[in-house]
């Protein structure tokens, strides 16, 4: 397995300095262009072809700058969106945290309030148990009360008699 590393390891080394020259080849050879295309242009013995072909160049250039510049607004316009996005995301996060709160305090103010008719009801129901106790005491007292009349007029008339007799 060592051995079989290490020969992949050689090789990848081998051609990452392949690519590394192939790299610096192109980057000359790049270089060299430009040099080509500033001294064709500085050049003004250009045969007309040679103008046609430095003219493409530059159009070819301009065009492809063009179009990178009309990505790069294109991406930023996207960045810019998804900006946009997450700001109201986190507003609306926000605004949900606070609305959440909100919802909590309200139903802890719903749930005293509750408890306070709960309160409210027994007590009214308290209250009607004694309402009704009383009308029975009154009912009762009443009953005695005439009871107690009764035996008051028998009574005068027991002794209006006897004073009558006497």
């Amino acid at each position: 397995d060592r051995d079989t590393d290490k020969k992949r390891i050689e090789e990848l080394l081998e051609e990452n300095m392949v690519l590394e020259i192939a790299q610096k080849q192109s980057m000359n050879e790049s270089a060299h262009l430009g040099w080509e295309l500033e001294q064709l242009s500085k050049n003004t013995d250009l045969s007309d072809s040679e103008k046609s072909f430095v003219f493409e160049l530059n159009e070819c250039a301009s065009s492809r700058i063009l179009k990178l510049e009309k990505d790069n607004q294109s991406l930023q316009n996207t960045i810019q969106e998804l900006r946009d996005a997450s700001l109201t995301s986190r507003e609306s996060s926000l605004k949900f945290v606070e609305l959440e709160k909100e919802n909590q305090q309200l139903s802890k103010k719903i749930e005293k309030l509750q408890n306070q008719i709960e309160k409210e009801k027994q007590s009214n129901q308290d209250l009607e148990t004694l309402s009704e106790d009383l009308i029975k005491d009154k009912e009762q007292l009443q009953v005695v009360m005439e009871t107690l009349k009764a035996d008051k007029d028998r009574q005068i008339k027991d002794l209006k008699q006897e004073n009558d007799h006497l």
